[in-house]
């Protein structure tokens, strides 16, 4: 670590001294070692008990919290009850004048049939594995620097909640509520997900929401008597096209699939449209949530079928906001105080940082390690990272209590 001594205190260099790469490492290694895939429950169950043990050595409350109930919609059309893994919660100093929230997830998206399963050194110093950047490695990260954060006097003064949850992968519909609660009342927040391989953080993100529309027809024979069906996959084919159109600069429309169909000789009187759409703003969000509701209407009328549209905007647009500039630019110089140069950019991803920024609350969503391919089996961490991200999650925090604030 290259340090510019003259702008850490001697305080904050003993707690940065507290930090274990090796150890880290470690866990990291252990964690991943688990599938822990969003359907793999026994998987999730069992890295959820790890980390609870891991976080038990923080000063507060440590509690394993049951998913809300997940809708789906299955292929035939029926909606069905998606069982997901438990979220793992900490709370402490919760009466403490600065308080704060740190997230990360324990879910990949790698399947308990995956064929990326394994550990392997690509280099010394650069880790392929499921999940050790994304996040695994992150949630390290966030551990070491509450345990450094806990070596200071001023910790005292510090109060946060952890939330990792079992959802992320697939948006977080069974800990949205858990998130927005443990959001109220914080001061600012760090999230864990992976930075790119050169440190750069995420800035603004866009918006994402998924829905799946159900169309219900009437089935007929395609050769005696096609005119008394109504073609329920022509229907969402025609949907799906009117949806695509609606594409323009700051809106992204992605029909997906759709599932539904019957044989050669029958009218289908079912289909079932997946559609995700990636608006970058608010004002984009409404437009095109009322779209979506006026075309669906429209393909109701004019194919004399019957249109239900199941799903929502789960993450809303995040804008960098004067809060989050300000917590930005704190992570930058605590950043530059440890000799690293601290940049960051917009994507088009999404994370739980959106879900924290509707509520109002300042984020940083990319606190982890670096590293990078992540949701591919060719997913690497950059293992020096460990410590360096750790450090600054830990300056972070300290500077905030010195502050007392943004």
């Amino acid at each position: 670590m290259t340090t510019s001594p003259a702008r850490l205190t001697g305080s904050e260099r003993a707690c940065l001294e507290t930090i274990d790469q090796t150890a880290m490492l470690s866990q990291v290694e252990r964690w991943a070692a688990i599938n822990s895939g969003t359907g793999n429950l026994a998987g999730l169950a069992q890295t959820a008990q790890l980390l609870a043990d891991a976080f038990s050595a923080l000063p507060g409350d440590v509690r394993l919290i049951d998913p809300a109930p997940v809708d789906a919609v299955r292929a035939d059309g029926s909606i069905d009850t998606i069982q997901r893994g438990q979220h793992l919660v900490v709370q402490v100093r919760p009466q403490a004048p600065l308080r704060l929230l740190l997230t990360g997830h324990m879910d990949t998206v790698f399947p308990v049939d995956s064929g990326f399963q394994s550990l392997t050194w690509l280099e010394p110093g650069v880790l392929n594995g499921p999940g050790v950047a994304d996040m695994k490695g992150g949630i390290a990260v966030m551990l070491a620097g509450l345990r450094a954060v806990e070596t200071s006097p001023l910790a005292a003064t510090i109060g946060y909640d952890v939330m990792i949850n079992s959802d992320e992968e697939v948006g977080s519909g069974a800990s949205a509520a858990l998130i927005a609660e443990l959001a109220a009342g914080k001061l600012a927040a760090l999230t864990y997900e992976p930075a790119l391989p050169d440190g750069t953080l995420a800035g603004e993100r866009g918006g994402s929401g998924n829905f799946s529309v159900i169309v219900t027809g009437r089935s007929a024979h395609a050769g005696r008597n096609p005119q008394d069906g109504r073609n329920a996959l022509v229907a969402a084919a025609d949907m799906a096209v009117r949806l695509k159109a609606l594409t323009r600069d700051g809106l992204s429309v992605n029909p997906a699939r759709i599932d539904g169909g019957s044989a050669n000789n029958v009218v289908p009187d079912h289909a079932i449209l997946r559609v995700n759409f990636r608006p970058q703003s608010l004002e984009m969000q409404a437009h095109a949530d009322a779209a979506l509701r006026q075309i669906a209407d429209a393909i109701g009328r004019e194919h004399e079928v019957s249109v239900h549209v199941h799903g929502s905007f789960g993450r809303p647009p995040k804008p960098i906001d004067p809060g989050a500039q300000k917590l930005f630019g704190l992570v930058k110089d605590c950043g530059e105080a440890l000799g690293l140069e601290i940049g960051w950019r917009g994507t088009g991803g999404v994370c739980d940082g959106n879900n924290i920024a509707a509520c109002g609350v300042p984020v940083v969503d990319t606190m982890g390690v670096r590293g990078g391919a992540i949701h591919s089996a060719d997913e690497f961490l950059i293992t020096e990272s460990l410590a360096e991200r750790a450090r600054l999650s830990a300056l972070t925090i300290l500077r905030l209590a010195e502050k007392r604030g943004l």
